[in-house]
């Protein structure tokens, strides 16, 4: 057999295996982070009867507002500062009886953060409150 055959054998038997190997990362190997990136997180809604609803979402999502949305849980208006919660879970706070919705830690701790820049990581626990009197806190 000549050099030449000998080599293409060879460089044909590589492209096989490299092929091969190739089959095998895209059907084992890491799916595009699409199961990396899903969180579980809770949220507590805390209505103004004290009726409590607890929602388990899984997200993609990077901050708690995507996640919120992509559940259809709030909705609002934007500000300067990002989504100003008006409803959640379709209870509307009634801005005449001074009613907003307070977003708290996994601790009951009010966020200092918008729901526009509270970055979310898988297991954590969020409070919704309707709270009356804007003197609350």
């Amino acid at each position: 057999m000549s050099k030449t055959k000998k080599t293409l054998i060879a460089l044909l038997i590589l492209a096989v295996l490299a092929a091969a190997l190739l089959l095998v990362w895209s059907l084992f190997g890491p799916q595009n982070g699409a199961n990396d990136a899903d969180k579980a997180i809770v949220v507590t809604v805390v209505h103004g009867d004290g009726g409590v609803n607890e929602y388990a979402i899984v997200t993609n999502q990077e901050f708690l507002r995507g996640a919120l949305e992509d559940a259809e849980l709030v909705e609002g208006s934007e500000s300067e500062y990002g989504l100003f919660i008006t409803a959640v879970d379709g209870e509307a706070a009634d801005s005449s009886l001074e009613q907003w919705w307070c977003i708290n830690d996994g601790e009951g701790e009010m966020l200092m953060t918008g729901v526009d820049t509270t970055v979310i990581n898988d297991g954590d626990a969020f409070s919704i409150v309707l709270m009356t009197g804007y003197d609350e806190y």
